[in-house]
């Protein structure tokens, strides 16, 4: 190939990425606009593990807003992350496309689980964290409320609409990222850079790894650490066992 060609194919594979940028780009940006229209649904789901969690203590709740374009801006930040939430699926499917050509049929065929997997693998993370983790995190929280008997003032929660949603799309995304572990650690062994001994031999640091990690994306409670840091003990886990086949199905092709 001379260096003209090569430059022609460089500037074609430019060409295409930019084409799928600008599709994902315009997806994302469609269903912000739609998401935006349906804001207040939104956000009723993303409160109901707060209501659900709160709604029997005999006391009034509310959430709050202390500015006046707080409300406004979280109506945005909510739009936008449930239409990269729906986007994302779409994202990994242009991923797709544009390295696609460059495959082979078996390798096609090899990443092809992965992309199915991993949206699949991010919604467990998310609905970990919105049926299981946060409402054992807000009960937690509010058990520290006191009636003023000690105090001589009632310490009680009322938690900002800001502050609450953008912890509960922070653990979303934290967990649902973190869930990839097993996808990360398999496309790692496929191309040969680990293998089921070296993670078996590291499994003690990889422990000591996870929960500092869970307490870098969580807040500073038990309740969310152990909530993320389990899990992803397990996937790891199911990591090893991953890594195993990927090896006894790479020993046997060599050996067919």
């Amino acid at each position: 190939m001379t260096p003209s060609e090569e430059k022609m194919g460089f500037f074609s594979h430019l060409a295409e990425l930019r084409k799928r940028l600008i599709n994902c780009l315009i997806f994302l940006f469609i269903f912000f606009i739609i998401c935006y229209f349906f804001s207040e649904y939104i956000y009723g789901f993303l409160v109901e593990p707060y209501s659900s969690a709160v709604q029997d203590d005999g006391v009034q709740r509310r959430l709050i807003f202390t500015a006046l374009q707080e409300t406004f801006l979280t109506y945005l930040k909510v739009s936008f992350f449930t239409s990269f939430f729906i986007t994302f699926p779409f994202i990994l499917i242009q991923i797709w496309l544009f390295i696609a050509p460059a495959l082979y049929k078996n390798e096609k065929a090899a990443i092809m689980p992965y992309l199915i997997v991993t949206p699949i693998l991010f919604l467990l993370g998310g609905m970990l964290v919105y049926y299981l983790i946060m409402p054992l995190a807000i009960k937690f929280f509010i058990s520290f409320e006191s009636s003023g008997t000690i105090t001589n003032l009632p310490i009680q929660l009322e938690a900002k609409v800001n502050e609450y949603l953008s912890l509960i799309m922070k653990l979303i995304f934290a967990f649902g990222l973190s869930f990839q572990l097993p996808v990360v650690l398999s496309l790692l062994a496929r191309i040969g850079l680990i293998d089921s001994l070296f993670l078996k031999q590291r499994r003690k640091y990889v422990v000591v790894m996870i929960f500092a990690a869970a307490a870098i994306l969580t807040p500073p409670d038990p309740i969310t650490q152990i909530g993320l840091a389990i899990p992803l003990l397990i996937l790891y886990e199911l990591s090893i066992f991953s890594v195993s086949m990927i090896e006894k199905k790479i020993k046997e092709k060599e050996h067919a």
